[in-house]
C-alpha cells in the first residue's frame, strides 16, 4: 500500500462503514484485514440494530433510559446521547446503500423487543441474519470505492514515532512482514471472544486491536466487562450458534432441569446469564433449556435458527432447546473520545474494539451494531476537520479531565492499573503448536474468569496463563487482552454488570471508576 490518509484495520461494521465514508470523501483509503473482507464478527450478529425510527410510539429518551440501565452504572451518558439521536440517520443511510430489512406486507419495518428494551425497536433481516445482510450491503459498497484493500494480512504491532501512532506492521499473505504508513490509523479489530473456550465468536475474534494498544502504553478501560450472552444453542459447534434474544422477546422461556422457570428472560444479558451460571451450578449440570414451543411462525420468522436447530435432530416447535451462557462480547476496549480519538494521536478505535462509554458494564441488546454505525463516521468527520488526538468528551474525560472541579464533574473517574503485557510470557511453541496453546488459554480463562469469578480463581488463571506459549501472534494478543483483564477483574472487587465476583457480591459506590490501563501513547518507535 502506499502511504495513506487512513488505515483501517478490520472489516466488520465499524471498519466497513468508516471506509465507506472516508473514500467518499476523497481520502486515500487502505483496509487491512486478517481474514477476507465478509469474514468478520458482524457477519454473525443475529438479532437486529437498536434504533428509534421515525412513527414510533418509542423515543430516543426510552431509548437511553434502557441502555443507561443496562450498564449498571458506567455508561457515559453523552456517548449513549450521541448513540440514540444519530442512530436512525445510519439505519436510513444503510439502508440507502442497499441493506434489505424485514418488513410487514404494507411494507413497514419489523421491529422486535429484546432483554433489556422497554420497546420493540429492533429492526432486522431475514429474520435472525441481520450482521449477514449488514456485511454484504457494506462489502458492497466498499468494493464500489476507490478504497485499497488487502485480505489475509494480520496487524502485528502499531508503528509509532515520537509518541504519534503512523500506521502498522503486518504480516502479508505471504508470511512477510510490512509496514503500512498512514496519517490516520483506525482500530476497527472487533472483539476477544476467542479467549473463553465457549463462545459465540469466530476464531477471528483475538483481541488484536486492545493487545496492540497495550503493548503500546495507549489507554485502555474496562476490559472486565466480558458479556456472556445467556441463550447460546449448547453443543459441539464452535462458535456457538445464538438463540437469539429475539426468542424471548417473542415469549420464549427459559427452563431448568426440572422444567420451571427461574429468571424474567426480559431482564439484561447479564442478569439472565449469571442467574442460569447459578442455576446450573445448582443442580450440577452443563445447560438448561429454552423452550419455544409456543412460538408461532418459527420457521418463517426465524429461518437461520431454524436450520442450526434442526441441523441437530430438534424440532424448535416441539423440542426444548439445549442452551448455556457463551462468551459474546467485550463491553470494554480502547479508550476513546466522542469521536473516535484514542489517548494516542493519529490512532483512532471504533466499534466492539473501542471504550466509547456507551455500554458501561454491560452491553444493552442490538446496540453494537448501531455503535459502529455511528461512531465509525465520527471518526472520519473529526479526520475531515483537522482533529489529531482526543478531546475531554465521553469517556474519555476520565483522563483527559479528570479534574473534578471542571465543567466535566459528570465523568466517571478513572482508577490506573499497573500493568505489564509481558509477565511470565513462555516465548516458544509448545509440542501442539498455536491451537493448543490457545485450548490452554482458553481453558483457564473459563474455569477462573468467566461468568463466576473470585481472587482465588483469578490468581489461580494468572499463573496458569503463565504456562501458555505465546510466539504465534494471536496467541501473544490473547495474551496480553487475558492478563489486561485479569488485572481489572481483581481490582474491581465488586459485581457490576456483565463482572460478578463471588467474593464481593454487592456494588460499591467507591468503584464507580473505569479501570484503565496504559496512559497516553508511550510506544517505541519503529
Amino acid at each position: 500500500m502506499p502511504d495513506l490518509d487512513l488505515l483501517v484495520l478490520g472489516s466488520g461494521v465499524a471498519g466497513l462503514s468508516a471506509a465507506v465514508r472516508a473514500a467518499a470523501e476523497g481520502l486515500q483509503v487502505g483496509l487491512l484485514t486478517k481474514g477476507d473482507l465478509a469474514q468478520s464478527a458482524t457477519r454473525w450478529a443475529q438479532g437486529g440494530v437498536a434504533a428509534v425510527l421515525g412513527g414510533d410510539e418509542d423515543s430516543t429518551d426510552l431509548h437511553l433510559a434502557d441502555t443507561l440501565r443496562a450498564g449498571a452504572g458506567l455508561c457515559d451518558e453523552d456517548a449513549v446521547r450521541v448513540l440514540v439521536d444519530e442512530g436512525p440517520q445510519r439505519v436510513d443511510e444503510l439502508i440507502a446503500l442497499g441493506a434489505v430489512f424485514d418488513r410487514d406486507h404494507e411494507g413497514r419495518l419489523l421491529k422486535a423487543r429484546e432483554g433489556g428494551h422497554s420497546m420493540p425497536r429492533i429492526v432486522h433481516a431475514g429474520g435472525a441474519a441481520t450482521g449477514a445482510e449488514i456485511e454484504r450491503a457494506l462489502v458492497e459498497a466498499v468494493r464500489a470505492t476507490a478504497a485499497i484493500v488487502q485480505e489475509q494480512s494480520l496487524a502485528l504491532d502499531l508503528l509509532v514515532a515520537e509518541g504519534r501512532c503512523q500506521g502498522v506492521a503486518a504480516r502479508d499473505p505471504d508470511g512477510g512482514v510490512i509496514d503500512l504508513r498512514a496519517a490516520h490509523t483506525l482500530l476497527a479489530t472487533g472483539g476477544a471472544g476467542q479467549l473463553f473456550a465457549v463462545t459465540t465468536n469466530p476464531p477471528e475474534a483475538t483481541g488484536d486491536g486492545v493487545a496492540m494498544a497495550l503493548r503500546a502504553g495507549v489507554g485502555v478501560a474496562d476490559v472486565e466487562f466480558m458479556q456472556f450472552h445467556p441463550t447460546a444453542l449448547h453443543h459441539a459447534a464452535m462458535p456457538r450458534p445464538l438463540l437469539s434474544e429475539a426468542l424471548r422477546g417473542h415469549g420464549a422461556l427459559v427452563r431448568d432441569t426440572n422444567g420451571e422457570r427461574f429468571v424474567d428472560e426480559m431482564q439484561p444479558r447479564d442478569v439472565v446469564s449469571r442467574a442460569m451460571t447459578a442455576r446450573m451450578l445448582e443442580q450440577g449440570v452443563d445447560h438448561l433449556w429454552l423452550d419455544a414451543t409456543g412460538l408461532d411462525n418459527f420457521n418463517a420468522r426465524f429461518p437461520t435458527i431454524a436450520a442450526s436447530v434442526r441441523a441437530i435432530g430438534l424440532d424448535p416447535a416441539r423440542d426444548w432447546l439445549p442452551i448455556a451462557p457463551a462468551a459474546h462480547y467485550l463491553s470494554g476496549g480502547v479508550l476513546t473520545d466522542l469521536d473516535g480519538a484514542s489517548t494516542m494521536p493519529g490512532l483512532w478505535a471504533a466499534g466492539e474494539v473501542a471504550c466509547t462509554g456507551v455500554h458501561g458494564a454491560n452491553r444493552l441488546a442490538s446496540n453494537s451494531l448501531l455503535e459502529g454505525m455511528v461512531f465509525a463516521p465520527r471518526v472520519v468527520e473529526a479526520i475531515l476537520a483537522g482533529r489529531d488526538g482526543p478531546i475531554a468528551s465521553g469517556a474519555m474525560r476520565a483522563v483527559v479531565d479528570p479534574d473534578p472541579r471542571s465543567e466535566s464533574s459528570s465523568a466517571i473517574p478513572a482508577r490506573h492499573l499497573n500493568f505489564s503485557t509481558a509477565a511470565g510470557a513462555v516465548e516458544k511453541m509448545g509440542e501442539g503448536g498455536a491451537g493448543e496453546a490457545r485450548a490452554l488459554l482458553q481453558r483457564a480463562m473459563t474455569v477462573g474468569a468467566g461468568v463466576l469469578r473470585s481472587a482465588h480463581s483469578l490468581e489461580q488463571t494468572a499463573k496458569e496463563l503463565d504456562a501458555v506459549p505465546a510466539y504465534d501472534p494471536e496467541v501473544r494478543n490473547l495474551l496480553t487482552v487475558a492478563r489486561a483483564l485479569l488485572a481489572s477483574a481483581l481490582e474491581r472487587a465488586e459485581s457490576r454488570g456483565s463482572h460478578t465476583r463471588s467474593d464481593f457480591l454487592e456494588t460499591r459506590d467507591d468503584l464507580r471508576v473505569r479501570m484503565v490501563l496504559g496512559s497516553g501513547g508511550s510506544g517505541s518507535a519503529r
